[in-house]
Parts: C-alpha cells; sequence; structure tokens
C-alpha cells in the first residue's frame, strides 16, 4: 500500500490537492493510504516551504503547485518516481524544485 501524505497549512489548494489525489486513487483503484499533515515542524521537516506538497512513501513529489490529474496519476502508478519537474534524484546545480 502507498503512503501519501499532503503537506499543507488548510489553505483551499491544499485542500484541493487532498481532493484530486482521492479522486485519482478512486478512479484508478490505487491501494494507498491518504494523510493530510497541517503540522509545520512536520512539514519543514521534509523541507518544503511551498505548499501545497505531495509525498508518496516518504518522497516529496511535487511541491508549490496542483498538480493536472493526469499527473497526480502518474506520480501514484510510476515504478521509478521522479519529481514533478522531470527530473531524477535532484542533482542538477541550481535546481529550485523538491
Amino acid at each position: 500500500m502507498k503512503k501519501v501524505k499532503i503537506l499543507g497549512s488548510g489553505c483551499a489548494s491544499c485542500n484541493q490537492l487532498v481532493e484530486a489525489v482521492k479522486a485519482v486513487i478512486a478512479a484508478e483503484g490505487i491501494n494507498a493510504s491518504v494523510e493530510k499533515v497541517e503540522d509545520i515542524q512536520q512539514i519543514m521537516a521534509y523541507n518544503v516551504i511551498s505548499t501545497p506538497a505531495l509525498v508518496v512513501d516518504e518522497r516529496v513529489l511535487c511541491k508549490g503547485r496542483v498538480p493536472s490529474r493526469e499527473e497526480i496519476k502518474e506520480l501514484l502508478t510510476a515504478k521509478s518516481q521522479g519529481c514533478c519537474c522531470g527530473t531524477q534524484g535532484h542533482k542538477e546545480k541550481g535546481s529550485s524544485c523538491c
């Protein structure tokens, strides 16, 4: 089972991401649990400053925006999960993503 966390303060975008993730999980029959994390200390532990953020199996895959449902589907079903910016491992110098 995948463990999905939505990091955010409870703003409209954060709530939108929660609903979009739940909809994709239901539509695709993905075996996953969804947890909403609003505690700022827990969010900062993921090195996330810009919310909402999508965390799957303890990996931050997207932050600072609400990805499309198709992108959420790809992030939740990808075998080798990367970042919303398309990088693997974030080794690019100067990268501001994840």
